[in-house]
């Protein structure tokens, strides 16, 4: 029996592994996650699985279904800039688990650009990234002079990020309501009288796009702009010398140290990138209009941690990353679709951090994959008499 060739040729290419290893999380993540609905609730737990699947699908009319997959998108965009800033610290070997609390400075610097000191969106924008590469400058500064864990200055980064955040953003509030002004007012003083003002010109352009989704007026730049970096970053780390050197250092800091690399400052310029990735994300979400921030949230936003998932399901791969971060997108919409007095909406986190868990398994499954191919290999072809 002749093997086939170019069968084994793509089973032992690395990009088709990581599509196959990718599948096979996604299906036990959603097959524990189905576990544990039926252990909640078995008569509706297959409903409840194919709800949180079809998402926007669950909806009857055609326009309602294509106005949500918008909204869905509007979420996919910032979610793919965090899931762009885990991988790319991952790929000079740190760990920034800090993408939220980048993310949550890039909000706070938009927001208040765009309300309290009323500039344009390409401006707050800019402010969103250099607000989050400096908390992301500031852990690698920590893990590159003074061998402080990037683990451990991100998670405290986080929370001091939400709460700076919040006391800065108090002087925007609405007085009626936890909330801030919406991006499309601003703040402005007559006769010392505070006023509030429209404020359009802080809003992302819509570029057209709204007329695709049913008139979904939060669609525009941001879908665009999040997959133009996401190829931007694919060609940095893979096609430059930057890309070269901040990986090398990475790998072996020593090493690169002795080549006459930079380490410490490629360090330092890793997380300040991937904070910078996390920062504009925000202002993709909050400059769009799609929601406002409440200075009274305890906890930190959970996108930066979904990137985490994004970023390994997708194989550490930016482009990858684009279609990742709309599946986890996907289905945590697709948990708000739950019926709340039965099921918890958060069952759709547990899914992701299930596809988290296994993405661990991914490197055991590629070894895995490459052994058997191995073996095969090596068994002697036969004809159908048995001889070699």
């Amino acid at each position: 029996m002749q093997k086939s060739p170019n069968r084994e040729s793509l089973l032992r290419k690395p990009g088709f592994q990581t599509l196959l290893a990718s599948l096979l999380c996604i299906v036990l993540g959603l097959l524990v996650g189905f576990i544990a609905l039926l252990i909640i609730n078995p008569s509706g737990a297959g409903e409840a699985i194919m709800d949180i699947m079809r998402n926007f699908l669950n909806y009857s009319k055609r326009t309602t279904q294509i106005k949500n997959l918008g909204n869905t998108l509007v979420k996919t965009a910032p979610l793919l800039m965090c899931s762009l800033s885990v991988l790319f610290a991952y790929k000079v070997g740190l760990f920034n688990i800090g993408a939220a609390g980048q993310y949550v400075a890039g909000a706070g610097a938009c927001i208040y650009c765009a309300v309290g000191l009323g500039l344009p969106w390409f401006v707050c924008m800019l402010a969103s990234i250099l607000a989050g590469a400096v908390v992301g400058a500031v852990s690698g500064a920590l893990k590159a002079y003074r061998n402080v864990n990037e683990v451990i200055s991100c998670i405290m980064l986080n929370w001091i990020s939400l709460y700076l955040v919040n006391t800065l953003l108090s002087g925007v509030k609405n007085p009626t309501s936890p909330y801030t002004y919406s991006v499309t007012k601003k703040l402005v003083t007559v006769d010392g009288v505070q006023q509030v003002v429209d404020h359009p010109q802080a809003l992302l352009p819509q570029l057209g796009i709204q007329g695709l989704f049913n008139n979904n007026k939060y669609v525009g730049l941001a879908l665009p702009l999040a997959i133009l970096l996401a190829v931007c970053i694919w060609v940095l780390l893979s096609k430059t010398r930057l890309g070269y050197e901040l990986r090398a250092t990475g790998l072996n800091k020593n090493a690169a140290k002795y080549c006459g690399m930079q380490d410490r400052h490629n360090i330092v310029l890793t997380m300040a990138i991937a904070g910078g990735l996390a920062g504009i994300g925000a202002s993709m979400l909050y400059l769009t209009g799609f929601e406002d921030w409440s200075v009274t949230q305890s906890s930190v936003p959970g996108m930066g941690f979904n990137g985490i998932a994004a970023a390994f399901l997708g194989g550490l791969n930016p482009i990858a990353s684009i279609f990742s971060s709309f599946f986890i997108q996907h289905i945590t919409d697709g948990g708000a679709q739950l019926d709340k007095q039965v099921y918890p909406a958060e069952i759709s986190s547990l899914i992701s951090s299930l596809i988290i868990y296994f993405c661990g398994f991914v490197l055991f499954f590629k070894t895995s994959l490459n052994r058997w191919l191995d073996r095969r290999g090596e068994k002697p072809l036969t004809d159908k008499g048995g001889k070699a």
